[in-house]
């Protein structure tokens, strides 16, 4: 029988995350590089500007109850629980990382006020209006219902709370549809990073709007990335990496060996980095 999405996505994390760790840290996502994409810095660094800006372009100043929807190892849930002295939970698919999260809390100091899961972000095991922050850091791309996983977010989101949401996106489709090319480049992303489809930025929007979430703002940032995936590829073929892919299994080589397919649709404009905010 062949495993499900949820399973390959397990599965994929549960092999990939000690080698991302052990190469590039504790933040499983995107660098910001500057509004022009063109600054130069550590790969941490970007990551860390990268939650900061987002912080800053949302409008949030403070939080004391904090979810990370699709946590990893709790890069963004213990760096949010750090800077507002909040509590933050974490749900993953993904068993290695909500123990790996456990223990970078315990060795922070944070496992008092943070909490990991392994839980499906399209039925989560939480009361209605929990949460003052929801943070969802490129989770969205691997859901199958975008729909249901808004609304879940939107459940579990208290009355005045914000959601922030950032997920992988392909181009808007208004002015023309995605040519056969573009549908085949996509689908070769789906494969290797276990996705089930991506939307477009415009799309996410109107189902915001249907939530209904209140002060909508969203923003791509494609530009300001991109620059991440030379970064990943250069540190992907360092004798360090090639040993731990060996060890981490066929899956997470293929992942490593098509970083490509993600620099080239940024380069191409098929691959968006798209940022949604919006308040119950």
């Amino acid at each position: 029988m062949s495993p499900t999405l949820k399973e390959r996505i397990q599965q994929f994390y549960d092999a990939s995350s000690g080698l991302w760790e052990e190469i590039w840290g504790e933040h499983m996502h995107h660098g910001y590089y500057g509004a022009d994409g063109q600054e130069k810095k550590e790969r941490r660094q970007a990551q860390i500007d990268l939650i900061e800006e987002i912080l800053q372009w949302s409008g949030v100043e403070k939080a004391e109850n904090i979810l990370d929807v699709g946590c990893g190892i709790g890069g963004s849930s213990l760096y949010l629980a750090a800077k507002f002295n909040a509590v933050a939970t974490g749900i993953t698919l993904s068993p290695v990382q909500a123990n790996r999260a456990q223990e970078r809390a315990r060795e922070l100091g944070l496992a008092t006020r943070s909490n990991f899961l392994v839980a499906d972000a399209q039925e989560m095991p939480f009361e209605d209006n929990s949460f003052d922050l929801v943070w969802s850091l490129e989770s969205g791309e691997h859901m199958p219902d975008k729909t249901k996983f808004l609304q879940e977010c939107y459940r579990v989101l208290k009355p005045g709370g914000k959601l922030i949401f950032v997920t992988w996106c392909h181009r808007p489709v208004d002015t023309a549809p995605l040519t056969r090319e573009e549908v085949r480049e996509l689908e070769k992303i789906y494969q290797v990073y276990c996705l089930p489809y991506v939307i477009s930025l415009p799309e996410y929007e109107a189902i915001a709007q249907q939530l209904p979430l209140k002060n909508i703002h969203t923003d791509d940032w494609s530009v300001a990335v991109a620059r991440f995936w030379d970064v990943v590829v250069d540190s992907a073929f360092t004798p360090q990496a090639l040993f731990g892919l060996l060890r981490a299994g066929w899956g997470t080589i293929s992942g490593a060996l098509s970083l490509g397919l993600m620099r080239r649709g940024y380069a191409s404009g098929l691959i968006r980095f798209g940022l949604l905010c919006g308040e119950k």
